[in-house]
């Protein structure tokens, strides 16, 4: 068996989905990947979320073990073996650190770009508050929201299946040729969310294509509690 590439948890994903025309996804659909649906609709998620204990190889950098995610992603599928494999493609992932950057960049071929960032935890008895913060210029953008203390179960079938089962990370290399990775985590529960706010330099970020469907508010928001994970090494499709 392969050993994994990257080990980590994944916690506290505050992950906002908003419906979008699938012509804006389309131009960004790696080769041999189709748009995935629920319900005939797609979404893109603004995710933040916190990496803990991260390990490259086996090896726990400097500095590097906790830091924060957010990243915009949508949806796609692919047929290997006559078996569709859900993924996720990323318009763009933000990180604190340069050199999760380059590492991330040169091997999986992502899109990182590395931004000041914060986040905020705090367990009440009245509720969770969990807030990812990253800068663009001299302005702080933000995901905020306020959650039930108590986890639920994932329905199946539902739009929270949809979006959290997902287990595979396809990127482009160019017209004829996608990079795609395993993600291994077991499934997450959820805390529903009683508040939300957001602020977000789209245009700055993720260019005019996004700004329309990242204006109106999110379809759904809610904060997954996440998980041990390993990310396995990546294979081409072409």
């Amino acid at each position: 068996m392969d050993k994994p590439f990257l080990r980590a948890s994944w916690l506290n994903l505050l992950m906002a989905n908003f419906t979008v025309d699938k012509s804006v996804l389309q131009p960004y659909c790696p080769a041999h990947t189709e748009l995935d649906d629920w319900n005939g609709n797609h979404y893109v998620s603004l995710v933040g979320f916190l990496f803990y204990n991260t390990r490259v190889k086996g090896i726990a950098l400097p500095y590097h073990k906790h830091f924060e995610e957010v990243n915009l992603r949508f949806y796609v599928r692919h047929k290997h073996n006559g078996t569709w494999r859900r993924g996720v493609v990323f318009i763009k992932e933000l990180v604190p650190r340069w050199l999760i950057t380059f590492i991330a960049n040169t091997l999986y071929n992502e899109n990182y770009e590395t931004r000041p960032m914060t986040h905020t935890y705090v367990s009440t008895p009245q509720g969770l508050q969990v807030a990812y913060n990253w800068k663009v210029g001299r302005e702080w953008n933000y995901l905020k929201a306020i959650t039930d203390t108590q986890k639920v179960s994932i329905l199946p079938g539902s739009e929270e299946e949809f979006i959290t089962e997902h287990y595979w990370g396809y990127s482009r290399l160019n017209d004829s040729k996608t990079s795609v990775y395993e993600v291994q985590h077991p499934q997450w529960q959820i805390h529903p969310v009683r508040s939300f706010t957001y602020h977000c330099s789209v245009k700055e970020l993720y260019g005019d294509a996004f700004t329309e469907c990242l204006a109106q508010p999110p379809t759904s928001v809610f904060l997954a509690d996440g998980s041990e994970i390993q990310v396995m090494s990546n294979t081409i499709l072409q």
